[in-house]
């Protein structure tokens, strides 16, 4: 039976991302290339040379996160002895990163990985993330997870204040509760 109304053709659903899109297209991709090329490596050596470099791959990337996450872990706890906040983490973030490539088997994530073990290539990745980040945060629409992280930068409470909304739920109504405490400061 037609009642004359159109019905729509979307239940109201975001377009999809770019990034939702491609993305498992590229993972699909790499995990493509890197089978193939380590066909082509070990056809062209043999199969314990591919073995050998997976597993030295996997005991160097384990190597490095651990030394990575203790540097991390120093810094951290030399920050809160000091009262200082702590040094910028990105280094060894990108450092945790590389050693997860090198050991995720792979000759193409081994070479990303050792590329992201390089200082320079760790700053110049760092300056552009922290950029990033900046940018997006202050494109922030309002009521997003962006915009949260930028008002809680923005407004740092140095324990004077705190920001808040008191909302009381109370069955009697606008009835007096008696007397209230002073308020202080």
């Amino acid at each position: 039976m037609t009642t004359g109304a159109s019905t729509p053709s979307s239940a109201a659903r975001p377009p999809r991302s770019r990034l939702r899109t491609f993305l498992p297209l590229g993972i699909a991709a790499w995990l493509v290339v890197e089978i193939w090329l380590l066909t082509v490596v070990a056809g062209a050596s043999s199969g314990l040379t591919v073995f050998l470099l997976l597993l030295a791959g996997f005991v160097l990337g384990a190597v490095v996160i651990k030394r990575a996450g203790r540097r991390a872990f120093q810094n951290l706890s030399q920050a809160v002895q000091q009262g200082t906040a702590p040094a910028s983490g990105g280094d060894s973030g990108l450092m945790m990163l590389g050693g997860l490539l090198l050991m995720i088997p792979g000759l193409i994530s081994d070479a990303v990985g050792l590329l992201l073990l390089i200082p320079p290539v760790q700053q110049a990745l760092g300056r552009y993330a922290e950029r990033t980040v900046e940018r997006k945060l202050r494109k922030a629409a309002p009521g997003t997870l962006g915009d949260a992280f930028q008002q809680a930068r923005i407004h740092r409470p140095d324990g004077k204040v705190v920001q808040g909304e008191v909302i009381r739920d109370e069955a009697g109504g606008d009835a007096p509760q008696g007397p209230r405490p002073p308020l202080t400061h």
